[in-house]
Parts: structure tokens; C-alpha cells; sequence
């Protein structure tokens, strides 16, 4: 991912823009699966989005909870929270999308597995786009409206 230390928040929005393609990319391999039957092509685009996700989308929200979060409470609470929750379900519905993906792997014949990938990755999906919308279009805004320039560069410095 792109690190830009000297705007923390388009940092955080450049990251949600990769996102949204690794988002993209999982959508179309898993209906993919889900209409054509199992691939490995299709499968490895499927792996390669939940990687993405393990290892960037974990950065993120925790550079957002340990850096953002703490500041922009100094200020406002609520949407915080909110945001903490909701990292917290995203985390969950990963769970289940991990063992989606294992199930159809050990049944790629299987057209229910198939079916449950590409219900669960859709339902995750939905609610990582929905996530990005909130904190993109209302926390942004509500940071950049409140945060000072200091402020700003310290949640630069305390991102990951």
C-alpha cells in the first residue's frame, strides 16, 4: 500500500481505493466459481483478495484505531465507536469467508460450497464497501473539520 506520512487521511482514503479493487477482484472470482465451477485461476483471485486483506486491510484498521481514533476522541466519540464495532464484525465475517474458502477448496466440485463462497464474500463485500462510504464521506470530513494541522501530524507519526 501507498504510505503517505504527510496527509494521514489521504493515506487512509488511498488505501480504501486498493481495497475496493481487491473488493472488486473477490466479487468476480467467487461468482465466477459460483456460476462456472471451480478454477484455479479463479480460486488463486480469491486467495490473492483474502491475502490482501489479512495482511493490508489488518494495517489499516489498526493504524485507524491506534493512531486516528485516539486523537479524533479527544474531540468526538461516537463515530469511533461505531468504527471500532464495526472493524470488529468485518473481522468475524473474514472468519467465515476464510472457511468458505477452505470448504470450497477440500469440495471444489461442489456447487453448494460454491454457492456459500460466493454468499458470504458478497455479504463482506457489502460490508467492507459500506464501511469505506462512512468513514470516506462522514468520518474524513468530521476529522478534517476538527483535527488541527498538529494533530494531523501526529496521527501521521503514530500510524504504522
Amino acid at each position: 500500500m501507498v504510505r503517505n506520512q504527510i496527509d494521514p487521511i489521504a493515506r487512509l482514503m488511498q488505501e480504501h481505493d486498493e481495497a475496493l479493487v481487491q473488493l472488486t477482484a473477490l466479487t468476480k472470482a467467487t461468482r465466477a466459481i459460483a456460476s462456472g465451477g471451480f478454477s484455479e485461476e479463479h480460486y488463486e483471485k480469491v486467495v490473492k483478495a483474502l491475502r490482501f486483506i489479512e495482511e493490508e486491510v489488518s494495517v489499516h484498521n489498526r493504524s485507524e484505531e491506534d493512531a486516528l481514533f485516539p486523537v479524533l476522541e479527544r474531540y468526538v466519540e461516537g463515530p469511533t465507536a461505531l468504527m471500532r464495532r464495526e472493524h470488529r464484525e468485518m473481522r468475524a465475517e473474514f472468519r467465515k469467508l476464510q472457511t468458505a474458502v477452505r470448504k470450497v477448496r477440500r469440495t471444489p466440485r461442489s456447487p453448494r460450497a460454491a454457492r456459500e463462497l460466493e454468499d458470504t464474500a458478497r455479504g463482506i463485500v457489502q460490508r467492507f464497501v459500506n464501511h469505506i462510504h462512512k468513514e470516506n464521506y462522514i468520518l474524513f470530513p468530521l476529522v478534517q473539520k476538527f483535527l488541527t494541522k498538529d494533530a494531523l501530524r501526529e496521527v501521521a507519526r503514530r500510524m504504522v
